[in-house]
């Protein structure tokens, strides 16, 4: 017999700051991924790491687009990625890669990444670091080409699909998927939980209109945003949100609830000043900071 559903229906605050706070106690993320048809993905993903509180941000990227990435986030730190001269990135990026992640609290990979066996190999060592790891876009992709990548994660996956990415990760329609979003979710996380066995924790946040957060015991379903949201680089921005409030010290499960509320009510304050229709992801950024100031302690 299924074990049931715990029913989560409020998102946890973000603790308040001691008066000597420094930054290196709000965690550090190092975010990988960019590549030179999606620069700007990284950035809005190293911004909202940034607004979501994180102490330092390090982006890694293709060599070739570093510099770029960088001039659009000049509070994150970067690392320019080897790569060959068709602009892949080559086992030294991977080292590199391992290197970051061991002075990092937090890795979010995927924003901008693109697709094939060099870029997969990054998503293959970030998998197996030890600590949490975020994946989004085309780090799900990539992910979804490892062979039982669930038996191999060596810490938490924060996994954060649109339907079409679900899909490719679980091999179902996506009518399916949007005709019980949270019956989906749920399956897909006990399933791989199954399959790693006594391994670390795995949360999904299945993004749309109500996006569905489940550790396959828990569910939250977020009721902030609306549909102007709808836009390229969404996205990006809950990755960093999300591994800036798990980088803070909150548990997967509750950071992803917090993080999809507060970006969810950020596109609420942009689409009230704004319109839905001219909503973009850099106005989420914009309105992070007062989306944030209303869930802290």
């Amino acid at each position: 017999m299924a074990e049931p559903i715990q029913r989560v229906t409020d998102a946890p605050r973000l603790p308040g700051r001691r008066a000597d706070g420094h930054k290196g106690d709000y965690g550090r993320v190092l975010l990988v991924g960019g590549s030179r048809g999606m620069p700007g993905a990284v950035a809005l993903a190293a911004n909202a790491a940034l607004r979501g509180g994180a102490g330092l941000v390090t982006f890694a990227a293709p060599e070739p687009v570093q510099l770029t990435i960088a001039a659009l986030c000049p509070c994150a730190t970067s690392l320019a990625l080897a790569c060959d001269d068709a602009g892949e990135p080559t086992p030294e990026a991977v080292e590199q890669l391992c290197r970051a992640a061991a002075a990092c609290d937090v890795l979010a990979v995927g924003p901008g990444l693109s697709v094939g066996p060099h870029r997969r190999r990054l998503v293959e060592a970030a998998i197996d670091q030890p600590k949490c790891v975020v994946l989004d876009a085309d780090g799900l992709n990539n992910l979804a080409n490892l062979p039982d990548w669930p038996a191999r994660a060596a810490g938490c996956l924060v996994l954060t699909p649109h339907p079409g990415e679900f899909a490719r990760l679980t091999g179902a329609a996506v009518r399916d998927i949007q005709a019980d979003r949270v019956a989906a979710a749920v399956e897909a996380v006990r399933g791989w939980v199954a399959r790693a066995g006594d391994g670390p924790e795995m949360v999904c946040v299945l993004k749309g209109a109500q996006t569905v957060v489940t550790d396959g015991r828990r569910v939250y379903v977020n009721a902030s945003g609306n549909p102007g949201m709808a836009t390229g680089g969404s996205g990006d921005v809950l990755t960093g949100l999300v591994a800036a409030l798990l980088a803070q010290g909150l548990a997967a499960f509750e950071a992803s609830c917090l993080a999809t509320r507060v970006h969810g009510r950020a596109g609420d304050l942009a689409a009230g000043d704004l319109g839905q229709p001219s909503v973009i992801a850099t106005d989420l950024l914009t309105y992070l900071p007062a989306a944030m100031k209303e869930s802290c302690g």
